[in-house]
């Protein structure tokens, strides 16, 4: 009955990469390689686009902290859908005045790739864009 236990898988200091930055009036909390929902942006599927107003960023080692953005600090998202949230009921109703109103709304949303984010040089990037970058290169 010796179970083996299963050591926790350790993290690169790529995994712990992460960046809080302002956008669409929000602020959202970014990693490389994942997908967020923004609020919708005039970009088309697949446009890469370049988020500046970058508030803080902790690549692992090293935490820089904006007053109020990081100077020369960018992430760079790709776009991958438009979409839609959720349907949102709102009810207004006035007791004793027979006076009802059932509205719905969903909320037009972007889907965005975060590919890179960087602060001058250094550069976290994700696997797939390097690996594009290389095919390019050799054509």
């Amino acid at each position: 009955m010796a179970d083996k236990k299963s050591s926790p898988k350790k993290e690169t200091p790529q995994d712990k990469t992460y960046a809080i930055v302002e956008a669409s009036g929000q602020q959202f909390w970014l990693q490389a390689n994942r997908y967020y929902d923004l609020d919708r942006c005039q970009a088309e599927v697949d446009d890469v686009l370049t988020l500046e107003k970058v508030l803080l960023i902790n690549d692992g080692k090293d935490l820089k902290l904006g007053k109020p953005y990081v100077k020369d600090a960018k992430v760079e998202i790709k776009v991958l859908e438009h979409r839609r949230g959720p349907k949102i009921i709102v009810y207004k109703m006035r007791p004793k005045k027979k006076t009802r109103s059932k509205n719905g709304h969903r909320q037009e949303l972007t889907r965005v790739l975060v590919q890179s984010i960087s602060v001058g040089s250094n550069t976290k990037k994700s696997k797939d864009v390097k690996a594009t970058a290389s095919k390019v290169e050799s054509n």
